[in-house]
């Protein structure tokens, strides 16, 4: 059905700032960098509200200053992941807090650039050292009584720096990596291609930590020299906030752009210690605009898009990839059990809002990137199979018919974590654009800064 694939480049396009002309901000993506060969101060400051990270020549720690009225009581400090608060001072009109990971706060000899980043409600100190970008220290804001994602928040978002800072660089967050590499396509699931033969993909591009600390990003890709630029970036509008939802599908659909996106930007595990703390699962949202989605930074009002879970058990669902064949709607998704205990779906139905449930692969626990290619005059589905699967379908990418009945097997390389089956027809041949689980930033971050670009080509 598909030719077998070899992998001809692999890359990790790492960025911490795009540098801009101008620092305004539209989401809770942004950073400050800058070499430094001494003591250094970066800061990121919106009305009262002022979030440092500094770096002594020895360690690195971060500081934050929430204005607060007269009348407002201080609250406790909750300790950030990984991170401890050093201490609590209290002052008139403001409440300050400081905040260094004991394990991951002291640096070495051979640091060459420091950085401050803002990914979703994360504030994270970083260090260039020994070629890759570490971090050492972080916290979460809104245990300090700060909502960066407020568009009033943003809107009077500055960055500034003292001390020994030379190449100052701010901007938009870049990424650590990147991973749920789609194709930009036509409604009819061909490829968006530019006039000099340019393909479009959307990637979730990674924060220092987890689901929450990523966003969309847009990239053109060279289908020759398989060269990546960065294009853009796409954030979310929804319950009164602005977040980096990422896992998102960038259709063209007749003269506007239909955008669907899981909502990984607020996700909130379950506390399996303790059941009754609150939660928020993660849905599927669609937009759509006008606007040249593929260039530039853009803020999309989204609504949830009802996928049918009929019978499934379904606490959340993610991973939307959307087709229109003739007059009917296709929906391949992800539904999970738990988290993470999740399979393959599809739905179809004569608009997105009106879908039944047509097929649902529930003998996998570890399957996602449900992705529908055309072939042939027909569509079949694409998926990965990840390793926590049940051993006869472990690490590999199963095709299915519109039915979800296993027809073939792609044979392509099955790197770590669960890498996705994104297909792009390149004349008489096939690229297969993947992504694995190799995580950049150190072990503060934990799970979630992964992955390396990998593309395979057919032969």
């Amino acid at each position: 059905m598909f030719p077998e694939f070899k992998i001809v480049r692999r890359q990790r396009p790492v960025t911490i700032a795009v540098e801009s002309s101008r620092f305004s901000r539209p989401a809770a993506n942004a950073a400050i960098e800058a070499a430094c060969d001494g003591p250094v101060s970066l800061s990121l400051t919106s009305g009262g509200d002022v979030l440092t990270g500094k770096y002594d020549g020895r360690r690195v720690w971060l500081e934050t200053t929430r204005a607060r009225s007269s009348g407002e009581l201080a609250r406790p400090l909750a300790p950030s992941e990984g991170v401890t608060a050093r201490s609590a001072e209290v002052t008139t009109g403001s409440g300050r807090t400081s905040h260094a990971s004991r394990r991951h706060g002291r640096v070495g000899r051979g640091v060459g650039r420091f950085a401050l980043t803002l990914t979703g409600t994360m504030l994270t100190a970083l260090t260039y050292e020994g070629g890759a970008w570490v971090a050492r220290a972080r916290v979460d804001l809104t245990e300090v009584g700060i909502e960066p994602r407020d568009e009033s928040w943003l809107a009077g978002l500055t960055a500034g720096h003292e001390g020994s800072a030379e190449d100052v660089r701010s901007g938009a967050f870049g990424q650590l990596g990147l991973r749920d590499i789609r194709l930009v396509t036509y409604a009819d699931g061909s490829p968006f291609r530019e006039d000099d033969g340019t393909l479009l993909l959307t990637a979730t591009s990674a924060g220092p930590g987890f689901f929450p600390t990523a966003h969309t990003s847009v990239w053109a890709l060279d289908p020759v020299t398989y060269d990546l630029v960065r294009r853009g970036a796409l954030y979310f509008r929804r319950d009164g906030l602005v977040y980096g939802d990422h896992a998102t599908h960038l259709v063209r659909d007749g003269d506007e752009w239909l955008v669907t996106t899981s909502t990984w930007g607020g996700f909130k595990a379950p506390d399996k210690t303790d059941p009754s703390k609150p939660w928020s699962p993660v849905g599927v949202t669609i937009a759509r605009s006008r606007a040249d989605l593929t260039r530039g930074e853009h803020v999309l009002d989204s609504t949830p898009l009802a996928l049918p879970t009929d019978g499934l058990m379904s606490v959340g669902v993610w991973d939307p990839h959307v087709l229109r064949r003739d007059d009917e709607w296709l929906v391949g998704y992800v539904s999970a059990r738990k988290y993470f205990d999740f399979h393959t779906v599809l739905a179809s139905g004569p608009s997105l809002d009106a879908l039944n449930l047509r097929a649902a692969r529930t003998d996998r626990t570890a399957t996602e990137g449900t992705t529908l290619v055309p072939l042939g005059g027909t569509v079949v589905v694409g998926a990965s199979d990840g390793r926590d699967n049940p051993r006869r379908v472990r690490a590999r990418y199963p095709i299915f018919d519109l039915d979800l009945n296993e027809v073939a097997e792609l044979r392509s390389a099955y790197v770590t974590n669960l890498p996705w089956p994104t297909l792009i027809p390149v004349g008489d041949e096939w690229l297969h654009v993947a992504f694995d689980g190799t995580p950049h930033g150190g072990r503060l971050p934990g799970y979630g800064t992964h992955g390396e670009v990998v593309i395979s080509r057919s032969v």
